[in-house]
């Protein structure tokens, strides 16, 4: 978990009036709102060691379910119910948090500057806030999301067309400090029924990881990008990792919110043909070692970033079928 910047964790709608618990960095925190926005406390009132996310909002506090010890939103405790002298010096771990196009972010650092959510930031644009939960690995999921060779069996039919018809394609792989990215030029289109109603006419598809946990797959054709998907993934246990993602598009006077309408269904069917394979393999591959093939052509860099390593800038030149 990278300190210094921002991690989704929670989509907006996700947090109303009652508190939620979320898993940070291997820890349980607690989200809650109050008058000056989210606050995040670690979730686990030092008293008794019960959830603070079990209880309830009081004014701009949190109040532990247990004895009604309530904390600020910077995890001071303000009240002890019965106590009659000054409280004694008590205060809950507060993480930074920031709420934004309809997510909600932590961060346990101190970030230099505002998330960079997905790559339509800043224009006219409709989106959808989408969460998932897998299980999986996160190197396991973002290569899964970025693989552009497993359409054409996981999603016969929707992402790709129901024939064997492949296209030649050039694939530039390009390599920065923290991120990788793939370009594919050469396929006309998918002959799916996500591409025959949303993509049209294609010049190029991206795939994109970087750090923190973000794998993007963008949608080009001939006036510029149509959809992008971004998804900002974090491993909150061994075996599970859990995404909060973007569905986004141009609004294109009002198309761009039929392509949302039509989209997020379609894309709910492919997130749970992705989750059946991805548990498949997981079970079914305790204690093997797998084979890098010779189309995993970011797995490599994806594991690296994963570790924390800084990549060799440079860019490859590929040829495939998909």
């Amino acid at each position: 978990m990278t300190a210094d910047l921002w991690h989704a964790v929670a989509r907006s709608r996700d947090l109303r009036r009652k508190p939620i618990r979320v898993r940070f960095g291997g820890k349980p925190v607690a989200l809650f709102r109050n008058g000056t926005g989210v606050s995040a406390l670690h979730d686990q009132c030092p008293h008794r060691l019960v959830p603070l996310s079990d209880g309830r909002v009081v004014g701009d506090t949190i109040e532990c379910p247990y004895h009604g010890w309530r904390f600020s939103g910077d995890g001071t405790c303000v009240d002890m119910p019965g106590t009659v002298e000054a409280l004694p010096r008590c205060r809950v771990p507060r993480y930074r948090v920031l709420e934004a196009e309809g997510g909600i972010f932590l961060s346990s650092g101190q970030p230099p500057a505002p998330p960079v959510i997905h790559p339509l930031q800043g224009q006219d644009i409709v989106s959808q806030v989408v969460k998932s939960t897998t299980r999986s690995t996160l190197v396991d999921v973002a290569e899964n999301i970025l693989d552009a060779t497993h359409t054409h069996y996981t999603h016969k039919g929707l992402l790709r067309g129901l024939s064997a018809k492949r296209y030649r394609v050039q694939v530039e792989v390009t390599r920065g400090p923290d991120w990788v990215e793939a370009v594919y030029t050469g396929e006309e289109r998918q002959h799916g029924l996500v591409s025959a109603l949303l993509d049209g006419s294609r010049t190029k598809g991206v795939g994109r990881y970087r750090r923190p946990g973000i794998a993007e797959l963008e949608y080009w054709g001939p006036r510029g990008m149509v959809l992008a998907t971004t998804f900002h993934l974090r491993q909150t246990d061994a075996e599970t990792v859990e995404g909060i993602g973007w569905l986004s598009a141009p609004r294109q006077h009002g198309l761009g919110h039929l392509k949302a309408l039509f989209f997020k269904p379609m894309f709910r069917v492919a997130l749970e043909q992705d989750r059946r394979v991805l548990a498949s393999a997981l079970e079914n591959g305790r204690g093997s070692t797998r084979m890098i093939g010779p189309l995993d052509i970011l797995r490599r860099e994806i594991e690296l970033i994963e570790a924390g390593q800084t990549l060799t800038p440079g860019v490859q030149h590929y040829e495939m079928e998909i």
